[in-house]
């Protein structure tokens, strides 16, 4: 292997020796319990001499990420309907109640199709994975989570007994203006983040505030789209005032925050010169 041979090349000569383990199922790493190396390292900006081991790691089959959303996405969209519609063997109910007395019900309809619709347009149009592939094996979690909290949500929302937020009409207002907005910021984060690799480097870049003003929360946290991204789901919660729907906000919150706080310190590791001002996911907090 030359010198100046990157890992992705390396992935490409191992491929072609063991036909089985194409590149996207390689883990090339220089320790076994290190990280695995990046396609774009050059061997010899490595720690190594001028011999070197690597060793190898199977991930197993692997499923493109665009795949993966549109299959995510794609579900909770259709198991909404289903519900709202209230097919006979769901609710198992007379024909009076194929219809909902409370137009809220049409309307939280229309902002979670809208959400899906919308993460499908991104997953197509904007999103750009510096990782392509993830492990098969973890779609069906995926799916499980968003397929699984759509019907469960979609139950009570269009259920025949379900009643109307308590402040009426003021309540559910404020809380669709607030779902608005946050989706409007949550597409703007994802444009800023896909303008970063627009020629197609895979190189992490620190992300700064635009003249669109739903970007400058990237003055206070590392993930506002994470951060907008919960506050769709809280502002869902106060329009549809339903149980479900918190408690699925709730575990938004954690799971993002997780991520929020990974992706802020890989920020603070690569970058010396990353604002200090910023925090993961909640300014000033956390």
């Amino acid at each position: 292997v030359e010198p100046n041979a990157t890992i992705r090349e390396i992935r490409l000569m191992f491929h072609k020796l063991y036909p089985q383990w194409y590149p996207a199922r390689q883990s090339i790493k220089l320790d076994p319990k290190g990280k695995s190396l990046r396609d774009e390292e050059i061997l010899q900006h490595l720690p190594v001499g001028t011999t070197a081991t690597l060793y190898f790691k199977d991930l197993g089959p692997q499923i493109g990420w665009t795949t993966v959303f549109l299959i995510e996405y794609t579900g909770p969209l259709f198991i909404y309907f289903l519900f709202y519609f209230r097919m006979p063997f769901v609710y198992g109910l007379d024909e009076r109640f194929t219809s909902s007395p409370h137009p809220v019900v049409n309307l939280a309809c229309i902002c979670h199709s809208f959400h899906y619709i919308k993460r499908l347009i991104e997953t197509v149009f904007v999103h750009r994975f510096s990782h392509g592939t993830m492990p098969l094996r973890n779609i069906v979690k995926n799916c499980l989570y968003y397929w699984g909290f759509a019907a469960w949500l979609a139950y009570y929302i269009n259920h025949p007994l379900y009643t109307p937020p308590s402040y009426g009409k003021k309540q559910i207002n404020f809380a669709v203006i607030m779902f608005l907005l946050c989706e409007a910021g949550n597409f703007s984060i994802h444009v800023a983040l896909s303008d970063l690799q627009r020629n197609g480097t895979k190189i992490r870049k620190i992300p700064y505030p635009t003249k669109n003003p739903f970007t400058w929360l990237f003055f206070f946290v590392s993930c506002p789209n994470y951060t907008y991204e919960v506050g769709t789901w809280i502002s869902f919660t106060i329009m549809t005032q339903c149980v479900p729907v918190g408690l699925f906000t709730l575990l938004c919150f954690i799971q993002m925050t997780v991520w929020a706080k990974d992706k802020h310190c890989t920020y603070l590791r690569e970058f010396k010169n990353y604002p200090s001002l910023r925090m993961p996911i909640i300014p000033f907090l956390l």
